[in-house]
């Protein structure tokens, strides 16, 4: 044994050597249990990213109720807020130009309109 490749005191020359059965067995079952479980592998994957998209969802829709929260009552004070501030020739004016032209003389016309035809 010049090439020291096999210069241990094994009397068996690798290359020659047959492989045990139990060995070869044991690796293939290895390999046929991995192939079968994949599909369960990525069954439980793909649960594990929908369960997680749908936490983000429930988590956006709470997050926009909290912002609902706030911001209604915010805009309820500040349009109150601005009533306040009105003087009352500005409100007067508004009423008269809602009775001019706004709901009142809509409603008028519909009367006309309903006498007419009747």
């Amino acid at each position: 044994m010049a090439d020291g490749a096999n210069d241990s005191k094994d009397p068996c020359n690798c290359k020659t050597c047959a492989v045990n059965a139990a060995i070869t067995d044991a690796v293939t079952q290895t390999n046929v249990k991995v192939v079968g479980e994949a599909p369960a592998m990525a069954t439980g994957s793909l649960y594990q990213a929908q369960s997680h998209s749908l936490s983000v969802l429930f988590e956006n829709a709470v997050q926009q109720q909290s912002q609902s929260a706030v911001q209604l009552p915010t805009s309820t004070n500040v349009g109150t807020m601005q009533l306040y501030t009105l003087g009352p020739a500005s409100a007067g004016a508004a009423a008269t130009e809602i009775g001019s032209n706004g709901v009142l003389s809509v409603l008028a016309d519909v009367l006309a309109l309903g006498r007419a035809l009747a």
